[in-house]
């Protein structure tokens, strides 16, 4: 791939487009003459990953490696003073490769003691004949090509020169990236590539078919449309390119339900399961009409819910006990979980949006009302049970409720509805709430082991005690007596609450 690099903001834009491609084990090479722009492309990435425009880079001429500890660790080699090609294995580069990406100026000086992945840019010209030639392995070329397909997207939408920062994503192959031209308010770009999550797993299906996972970026639309149309503070989509997996989407701040503590503040959870009330008096869409598609939001069906509780059995119990679980105590597993199925069958249903807990919620203080509360990450909402995402808030998987608070939110939400439905069953309720908070939890609990083992994202696994809590205080409510007795057998921890 050859990019021109006409001035020094196309060095920075092509720095940054890098930056955004890069992952841990990726070693670029820069070869070229001086003043070619090695270290001017070197600093701008560096910075780009730091999202610091003022971080000093100095050149590591003399100290041969400087190293900086950012949410992507680079180790910024100059190899020109090297003595001997021997001395790298002393600078560390096999272990900064361990964890984080490395450039290197003047690779030539240690050639066969580079990895052999490694991705070379040659810099040629001056000025505005400069340009930079990449060559790399198909993975590598594969994400850059991605990255450059975003700036196309950004320059169509009118923000060629904004600055892309990567920003915290979800546990799934979406990204997103904070979008900051001058003068104007920052965005939100979410790329997701149209792809199911994993192999087929099941008739020819992969899990996210069966689970029902948004594939693409069709789904986020039409949701997004719906919420605004009910009065709600969804973000605006300002930009789509449905076909490559694009969305410019309004940018709904950064406050969140929690203090700086990071415990949950009570009168902002007040306000989020208020929302959950007013939603589910609403009839829940079956198809939206976007333009370009259409989306049928699909039903929470039993065959979901079955492929979700299994990944407690396939991931998380293996991991906890150190062995598989075996057939028969799988297939009673499987069981008992088809009766408590059964019975949600009457339970009241609503749009869900699957994922309504403290990190997709934004609070707002300047707004009133629901608008205060803005709702993202909602791509793989449904139609099924209500009971699900007052137990996704009321049992938050990144926070701990405790039960106290948790209890005045259930209570609070059932008021809520008893005030417009004087009819409305609060026993029947409750007990989807504990089937629906049970099966979130087994879900989840086998989620965060997989990221672990399979997408090697340790981080998720410092959440599994709270998850653990959460699933046996579900399991004290009678209609789960049977699987409270199962987990008890098979000893996956207490459930006593």
């Amino acid at each position: 791939m050859i990019f021109s690099l006409a001035d020094l903001a196309a060095t920075t834009r092509f720095a940054e487009d890098m930056a955004l491609s890069l992952k841990p084990g990726d070693c670029l090479c820069l070869s070229g003459d001086l003043g070619a722009g090695k270290t001017t492309f070197a600093r701008a990435l560096i910075r780009a990953v730091a999202d610091d425009p003022d971080l000093e880079v100095p050149s590591p001429t003399f100290t041969l490696v400087q190293v900086y500890e950012l949410r992507l660790p680079i180790a910024h080699f100059d190899l020109y003073r090297l003595g001997s090609a021997e001395e790298l294995d002393e600078l560390g580069l096999e272990d900064a490769l361990s964890d984080g990406a490395a450039l290197i100026e003047w690779p030539e000086q240690a050639a066969e003691r580079l990895p052999q992945n490694l991705v070379e840019i040659r810099f040629a010209g001056l000025d505005a004949t400069r340009t930079a030639t990449v060559s790399a392995n198909t993975d590598f070329l594969d994400r850059l090509k991605r990255s450059c397909a975003v700036r196309a997207f950004l320059e169509q939408a009118g923000l060629l020169a904004a600055e892309r920062r990567h920003l915290q994503g979800d546990a799934s192959s979406r990204t997103y990236e904070m979008v900051r031209a001058d003068g104007k308010d920052p965005v939100i770009l979410m790329n997701a590539p149209h792809r199911p999550d994993g192999p087929p797993i099941r008739d020819g299906l992969p899990y996210s078919r069966i689970a029902h996972l948004a594939e693409d970026v069709v789904p986020f639309v039409a949701i997004a449309q719906w919420l605004h149309e009910q009065g709600f503070a969804a973000p605006e989509i300002l930009a789509e390119d449905l076909d490559q997996g694009f969305l410019l989407v309004e940018y709904l701040g950064s406050g969140g339900l929690l203090d700086e503590q990071g415990a949950p503040v009570a009168e902002r959870y007040q306000l989020a399961v208020d929302c959950l009330a007013a939603l589910h008096g609403k009839t829940p869409p079956t198809t939206i009409p976007i333009a370009g598609a259409e989306h049928h939001v699909p039903a929470y069906d039993p065959r979901a819910m079955q492929i979700e509780i299994e990944l407690l059995t396939d991931w998380y119990l293996p991991w906890r006990t150190g062995h598989p679980l075996p057939d028969s105590d799988r297939q009673e597993y499987l069981a008992i979980w088809s009766g408590l199925f059964s019975s949600l069958e009457a339970a009241e249903k609503a749009l869900v949006l699957r994922d309504y807990h403290s990190p997709n919620l934004i609070w707002r203080s300047e707004r009133q009302g629901f608008d205060r509360l803005g709702i993202i990450d909602f791509q793989d909402a449904m139609i099924g049970p209500s009971a699900y995402d007052v137990a996704s808030l009321c049992q938050d998987a990144r926070v701990t409720i405790e039960p106290e608070l948790a209890e005045k939110l259930l209570a609070r939400y059932i008021a809520a509805r008893h005030e417009v439905d004087p009819a409305f069953d609060e026993a029947a309720f409750r007990e989807a709430y504990a089937i629906m908070a049970a099966q979130r939890a087994a879900k989840i609990l086998g989620i965060f082991v997989r990221l672990d083992q399979r997408d090697g994202k340790p981080a998720y696994l410092r959440h599994l005690p709270r998850i653990e809590a959460y699933i046996a205080q579900s399991l004290n409510h009678p209609a789960l007596r049977p699987l409270r007795s199962w987990f008890t057998r098979v000893g996956i921890g207490e459930t006593e609450s």
